[in-house]
């Protein structure tokens, strides 16, 4: 269970804009057995409105079913092929993902996608990242080929620029029993810190590659990215979304964005479909 504290402004969220996706109780029960709730359907075929798939890439400590319990539905509603799966699990560390070496994660990242196009019969798709999730994305599309494989990338809180150790370490008490289970080194952590050798090699000349088109929604009450200015991209093809600009009643913070905040969704939605986006404000919670 999150912190009382770490709630408030969550929670303070949902009450000012009277919506937020509840997650049955029964959904985490039901997790072991049908992980994805729906999602990861290896038959779906992208339609015509929206012929890509779209994969999610969940952050730090999480893992592919828990990061979007409230996103994949909310977009397979909307008639998206979503896909979810699960990287950088360290050796000794179960359930608790995104923790391995950020290139090889990229990888990962890679033969999933590939696995994606396959089945789906299609060859390009859309990532949505949350936290690492949106940065880890970066390195596939820059020194792995993804960027031919790529239509958009949405980063939801991503540490683009990095952040501290104690920023990332801020994470844990969202994930009960982690701290005890991380008796070993964890290279993600310290490939996310700002300056880490990775990040310097990722943003070396410049953020952005070409023919990928970049959105980066951020709140301005993140505590663990700081500050949220940093998780902007430069260049071309890029559209920055502070979700206060959109809605001032948004107080949702690093994990809340990602997690339930429909008022982001609606944003995830139209950087997926711009030919039909819609203005977000802050009645988009009840869309």
């Amino acid at each position: 269970m999150l912190p009382w504290k770490r709630l408030l402004r969550p929670l303070a969220a949902v009450l000012l804009t009277a919506a937020v996706a509840v997650v049955p109780a029964a959904g985490a029960a039901q997790a072991a057995t049908a992980p994805t709730s729906g999602w990861n359907d290896w038959s779906c075929k992208p339609s015509a409105a929206h012929p890509r798939p779209v994969v999610l890439v969940h952050g730090t400590f999480a893992n592919s079913t828990d990061n979007w319990l409230a996103l994949a539905p909310y977009l397979e509603d909307r008639d998206y092929c979503v896909f979810s799966f699960d990287y950088g699990q360290l050796p000794g560390v179960p359930l608790f993902y995104g923790l391995g070496p950020i290139d090889k994660s990229a990888e990962q990242l890679r033969t999933f996608v590939d696995k994606v196009l396959a089945a789906t019969g299609t060859t390009e798709t859309d990532l949505v990242g949350h936290s690492q999730g949106g940065l880890m994305p970066r390195y596939y599309l820059k020194f792995l080929g993804g960027a031919a494989k790529v239509n958009a990338l949405v980063g939801i809180a991503p540490d683009n620029h990095g952040t501290t150790l104690s920023g990332l370490t801020d994470l844990l008490p969202y994930f009960p029993g982690i701290k005890d289970l991380l008796t070993t080194n964890t290279p993600a952590l310290a490939d996310q810190v700002v300056g880490s050798p990775f990040l310097t090699k990722l943003n070396a000349g410049g953020d952005t590659v070409p023919g990928v088109k970049y959105t980066v929604l951020a709140t301005k009450y993140d505590e663990v990215v700081t500050p949220y200015q940093s998780q902007f991209l430069s260049g071309s093809g890029v559209h920055n979304v502070l979700l206060q600009d959109l809605c001032p009643l948004d107080l949702s913070e690093h994990v809340a964005i990602g997690l339930f905040d429909r008022i982001a969704f609606h944003e995830v939605a139209n950087a997926l479909d711009p030919a039909h986006a819609t203005p977000t404000t802050c009645a988009s919670a009840l869309s």
